[in-house]
């Protein structure tokens, strides 16, 4: 007997067709004599729908803690329906909120981070064979507020049950059948591979590969949990992402585009030091997540600034940089929302040299302009325009893959 954690997205269980789908692939392994957890999202559009009511009622900047408690009722009524559905085709279910299934968090209301998982009462469901339905993307925090983990929550929530319960097996079921090396309903050839480390899934969840939540991946390395990517509507194998793999050293593994990114340039910054300091401190305390810095050489006594942030926090970043205005003398803020970031990753680029040429190249021959360049040991990204994105990943794409 093995105890198997199964996450499903929204859209794996948005009407009552798709419930009793998912119903059925759990009941398949309860009746083998597993012990299953299954972690679930909020129904199809169920989030937009609650964000777009919010907005109706204020427009500019609703409460986080007020949202959270918004958002976690979609998850909600997912997690009754399933179990409904379990027990019409003649299985035992209970459905847990986050907080009934143990999960804490900290405070920090919309991207709260997992605290501790006291999987207590889930093993009791379990040792009187209950299948356990879980909402994910949600948790309490210490003054017993609801607390939610952002987009993509469930796939953390997933993981952080199969690692504290140590499960034999994690499943993360998604409307594809695996992990290709691009988005397969955006380019064409797009390959799915069998096995992809964890340092490159993350690497491509982390630059717009929306298969599964970075910081699912993140934690599944840290505590060695064993994930399977596979269709929720396909009975066939799907991608197992772990330590090492077997398969042959490919030079690039894949390719993403994140068009959810923002390009912040600031002009005419005094060039003394400790200015840099001064206003990544300031983002930092607004908790905005920096990605790709770029700073010029300095003249006449100046120096620009320029980095990308998510869409998300463009309120966070406006705010920090009014603060830093105060603090820090500057000409001009500029904030680009036309901007997308494309990259490729491969554990094999780090002993090949000249894939950053290629790449440019492959840009070169589409007519893309390259605004901003980063590299690391397993991926390169460039900041290009948005409207680029889909060509210029179908042209790398091609170049590399094929």
């Amino acid at each position: 007997m093995a105890l198997i954690v199964k996450k499903f997205g929204g859209s794996s269980v948005a009407d009552a067709n798709k419930l009793f789908n998912v119903a059925r692939i759990v009941t398949e392994d309860y009746k083998k004599g597993n012990d299953v957890v299954v972690v679930v999202s909020a129904q199809g559009d169920t989030t937009d729908d609650l964000i777009a009511k919010a907005k109706e009622i204020n427009p500019d900047n609703p409460s986080k803690r007020e949202m959270d408690m918004l958002l976690a009722s979609g998850e909600q009524i997912s997690i009754a329906l399933l179990a409904m559905a379990i027990e019409k085709l003649g299985c035992p279910a209970v459905s847990l909120l986050g907080w009934q299934a143990g999960f804490s968090t900290d405070s920090k209301h919309s991207l709260a981070r997992i605290k501790n998982v006291n999987s207590e009462r889930i093993r009791a469901e379990l040792d009187k064979r209950n299948i356990v339905v879980v909402a994910g993307f949600q948790g309490l925090n210490k003054y017993d507020d609801i607390t939610t983990l952002g987009r993509g929550g469930s796939d953390t929530s997933a993981v952080a049950i199969a690692s504290s319960m140590h499960a034999d097996l994690c499943q993360i079921y998604t409307d594809v059948d695996g992990v290709y090396t691009a988005d397969p309903r955006k380019v064409v050839g797009a390959k799915k591979m069998n096995e992809i480390t964890y340092d490159e899934m993350l690497e491509l969840a982390t630059l717009g590969a929306q298969v599964l939540n970075n910081r699912s991946v993140e934690m599944a390395k840290k505590y060695a949990v064993e994930l399977e990517v596979l269709s929720s509507l396909e009975n066939k194998p799907g991608t197992i992402v772990k330590e090492a793999v077997n398969m042959e050293k490919m030079l690039v593994k894949g390719v993403a585009c994140d068009k959810d990114i923002l390009l912040v340039s600031i002009i005419g910054l005094k060039d003394t030091p400790g200015i840099a300091f001064k206003v990544f401190n300031q983002l930092s305390r607004k908790n905005v997540n920096v990605d790709i810095i770029l700073q010029s050489v300095g003249r006449d006594g100046t120096k620009d600034i320029t980095f990308t942030v998510p869409k998300t926090q463009q309120a966070d970043v406006e705010e920090a940089l009014s603060i830093i205005k105060e603090k820090v003398d500057y000409e001009d803020m500029v904030i680009n929302d036309k901007t997308g970031k494309l990259s490729i990753v491969g554990a094999g680029m780090e002993t090949h040299p000249g894939v950053a040429s290629k790449m440019f190249e492959a840009l070169a021959d589409v007519g893309i302009n390259i605004h901003m360049i980063a590299t690391s040991e397993i991926k390169i990204s460039v900041i290009i325009d948005v409207e680029d994105c889909q060509k210029g990943m179908q042209a790398v794409h091609d170049k590399f893959i094929g």
